[in-house]
């Protein structure tokens, strides 16, 4: 299912458990070199583990000796300065990162799939954003059968993303919103097939211009 012909450089984006992660499988499907820049995010925390131990303290680390994601989540969860902190150390790696990945993959047909993607530095040189999203109950039940983490907890995640959408649309950007209404209901071959099919339209734009 090979779709991708130009050095098209595509965003994804999406709210908490929209699926993102289920069209950047769909678009390397066609043809597309997905970076999962969320992955980046883990790689920039090891590599910056030291600097982390001395701003958050030891009790971050686990007994493997390797920063628990979790545990340091809890440190910086609700508290805008810690966040902060944790984001000046990891961001300009992940940022370096990503840049050497566009760099290397010239000439291709690439996904920048990113959670925070309004801040990466490779916003700017997008050709088009997809952003995905999903009904709310859907985006529940898959939260829960994930995560497995407590209802005041999600509706917390939730609430804190009520803006994630309007901020994209504010921007100047070529911005295509996809809904992913989920593959475990009665209808999933349906949603799966119409999904598909706005992802494809989406391509063809990008081929024609």
């Amino acid at each position: 299912m090979q779709r991708a012909k130009g050095p098209a450089l595509i965003g994804l984006t999406g709210v908490y458990c929209a699926g993102k992660n289920h069209v950047a499988a769909l678009l390397e499907q066609r043809g597309f070199e997905v970076l999962d820049v969320d992955k980046l995010g883990h790689r920039a925390i090891e590599c910056e583990k030291e600097r982390i131990t001395a701003r958050f303290g030891p009790g971050i680390l686990g007994p493997d000796g390797k920063v628990d994601r979790q545990l340091l989540g809890r440190e910086v969860f609700g508290r805008p300065e810690e966040l902060a902190a944790l984001e000046g150390i990891v961001h300009p790696v992940v940022q370096e990162m990503t840049a050497a990945w566009i760099n290397e993959k010239a000439g291709k047909p690439l996904v920048i799939n990113a959670a925070l993607l309004h801040r990466s530095a490779a916003f700017t040189k997008l050709d088009c954003v997809i952003l995905v999203k999903a009904p709310f109950l859907v985006r529940l039940l898959r939260a829960r059968k994930r995560d497995g983490l407590p209802l005041k907890e999600l509706f917390t995640r939730f609430k804190s993303q009520k803006h994630f959408i309007s901020q994209y649309l504010s921007r100047k950007s070529d911005i295509h919103i996809v809904e992913n209404r989920g593959y475990c209901t009665f209808f999933a071959r349906f949603n799966q097939k119409q999904l598909e099919r706005r992802i494809d339209r989406l391509l063809l734009l990008l081929e024609k211009r």
